[in-house]
């Protein structure tokens, strides 16, 4: 039975860096897949998923008005996918999420999400809040915080490296605007 996974931490955990390998690892053995990515993140242009350590490929666009299910079972039907990979989890829609959970229940598609927890002041994102409730697998992806811990949270900097304290959930940025965190070194910034 196809199953709804996601796979979370803070930034910089290697999340785009493991969603490319596990979809080498299918396209080796001759399989079809299917990549999603958010069309809000346009840091590498758009439809193109990226990681720190140089690998990159291709991805169809997510954005609040799309039908992944729609989607996902059109290209199906043409070509049988035997994995669905979607990256920046976060900024899926409730809706969204559901139709993923059929994407697996319905077309017996695996459902490999990878995204951030929460946001710069520790709130859940709204999708994955829904992944959180409705994933058969939940996976933490580890990272550390400077000081050798498990990082978890996300601390937003402004261009000295102070925290931002206030402003919208989502902005997009890479290492130059966020700040991998264990909890105790995020509270001490953001009541610094």
């Amino acid at each position: 039975m196809a199953k709804l996974y996601f796979y979370y931490n803070s930034m910089n955990a290697g999340k785009s860096t493991t969603l490319l390998q596990s979809d080498f690892n299918y396209r080796e053995r001759g399989m079809e897949t299917m990549l999603w990515t958010a069309a809000v993140d346009d840091r590498f242009g758009r439809g193109r998923i990226v990681s720190r350590i140089g690998l990159e490929a291709q991805a169809h666009l997510f954005d609040p008005a799309v039908d992944i299910f729609a989607a996902i079972a059109a290209r199906h039907g043409d070509t049988p996918l035997s994995c669905v990979l979607l990256d920046e989890a976060q900024f899926l829609t409730r809706d969204q999420v559901w139709q993923l959970a059929a994407v697996a229940d319905r077309l017996g598609i695996p459902v490999l999400c990878y995204g951030l927890r929460t946001d710069f002041q520790g709130e859940l994102f709204p999708g994955s809040a829904h992944l959180l409730g409705l994933a058969d697998v939940l996976s933490e992806i580890k990272t550390v915080c400077d000081c050798g811990r498990k990082a978890t949270m996300n601390l937003r900097v402004d261009g000295q490296g102070r925290a931002i304290r206030q402003g919208a959930q989502t902005e997009i940025g890479g290492n130059d605007r966020y700040v991998a965190l264990c909890r105790r070194h995020f509270v001490e910034q953001m009541q610094g």
